[in-house]
């Protein structure tokens, strides 16, 4: 197993750069998740790590060793496509033997690999069986196994589970996060659109966009202290609010005069330079509470209510804001109670939250990093994308 550490890494087509300003170190036994809108280079990246991408610029080092120019072949490296790649006429203990009879490797060492990568991924019945006999949960464990019984030093997974339907997804995604568990000092970067995926597999969490890193961190650490108004919109489901305000006093604690809204005080320290500042004032849909009296942060009327059982959704309509507007993160306020409210739609209700969970971003930058923080670029704006 090994480490790997990317430093100012970039990649260009032509005159059209793609990624650039790539620094990362993946330690030993971790599983690094790759997110981000489509289009913002994951995929990309991963390649370039195989070697399946030409790397332009920057230097990528396994285990110490520079291998930029290094064939995939030799790079210690199994990748886990999002097509099966199965070979059809071939037994799935022959697609996993497949590697390895190339490599030369005699019969022994062989059985022993499959055996043990069959054991893993409960594989053990299906051995004998052709690919079209199996599901595609068990298909996808058959790539996975192939890439097991190599003994590589980093495996590389690219939305793996994309291919399968809704039940299979978490079936699946279950088996790899057991995967891991049993594999413990496996090095695994794994790329996905899926924040659950995501949020439940990962060691840490590497936010991609605009061809650069928006932010390095644990699943929690990225949900509960974002560093930019991009992520803080990012992750999560649905989306932060954020809402334009003015700082109207600084100290440890920050207080927030919110525009057309009332007053928020967030656990977020400020100084007497912000005193009087545009900012934006963050709130998870599920960290609002109702409010009453003069004790709120956003106060409207209820335009559609989503009950879905344990929690229901309230969408509340902001100045000439359209609800098909959500998309852009800018539109509708959403909060997200816990149990059932169906009779607040078409009322008033005033909102509050913890000063714990509110959020203040100044200039899209999270007061909590605007000083040597890792944020390069802040908002969905900078980089020009939406979160879908």
């Amino acid at each position: 197993m090994a480490d790997l550490k990317l430093t100012d890494v970039e990649k260009a087509y032509g005159s059209v750069q793609v990624l650039s300003d790539i620094n990362l170190d993946i330690k030993q036994g971790e599983l690094i998740v790759f997110v981000g809108p489509s289009g913002c280079g994951k995929s990309t990246l991963l390649r370039m790590i195989a070697g399946l991408e030409r790397i332009t610029g920057g230097e990528l080092q396994i285990d110490g060793q520079v291998v930029n120019n290094v064939p995939p072949a030799q790079r210690g490296i199994a990748m886990v496509f999002q097509s099966y790649a199965l070979y059809p006429h071939m037994t799935v203990r022959d697609n996993m033997a497949f590697a390895l009879k190339i490599a030369k490797k005699s019969k022994d060492e062989i059985d022993a690999a499959i055996s043990k990568a069959a054991k893993i991924l409960q594989l053990e019945p299906y051995l004998d069986r052709l690919p079209k006999a199996l599901s595609g949960g068990q298909r996808q464990r058959v790539a996975i196994g192939r890439s097991i019984v190599r003994d590589p030093k980093v495996y590389l997974f690219d939305e793996p589970l994309s291919n399968l339907d809704a039940a299979l997804r978490v079936a699946t995604r279950i088996e790899i996060a057991q995967l891991k568990e049993n594999m413990p000092n496996s090095t695994m970067i794994y790329v996905t659109h899926d924040q659950v995926e995501a949020m439940t597999l990962a060691s840490r969490i590497v936010v991609l966009a605009g061809g650069g890193i928006a932010q390095v961190g644990t699943p929690l650490q990225l949900y509960q202290k974002p560093e930019n108004e991009f992520v803080a919109q990012f992750i999560g489901s649905p989306a932060m609010n954020l809402l334009e305000g003015k700082i109207t006093g600084t100290g440890d604690r920050t207080t927030v005069e919110v525009k057309g809204g009332g007053t928020a005080v967030s656990d977020y320290p400020s100084t007497d330079a912000d005193m009087g500042a545009e900012v934006k004032v963050g709130v998870r849909p599920e960290d609002f509470v109702t409010a009453e009296g003069d004790q709120y942060i956003f106060e409207g009327k209820v335009d559609i209510i989503e009950a879905l059982g344990e929690v229901t959704l309230l969408y509340f309509e902001t100045g000439d804001a359209d609800l098909e507007d959500l998309e852009k993160g800018d539109a509708a306020v959403i909060a997200k109670l816990a149990g059932i409210h169906k009779d607040l739609r078409g009322n008033q209700v005033k909102l509050g939250a913890d000063p714990s969970k509110v959020h203040v971003f100044k200039d899209g930058i999270s007061l909590l990093y605007r000083e040597g923080g890792l944020a390069r670029t802040a908002t969905m704006k900078d980089f020009n994308v939406s979160k879908h």
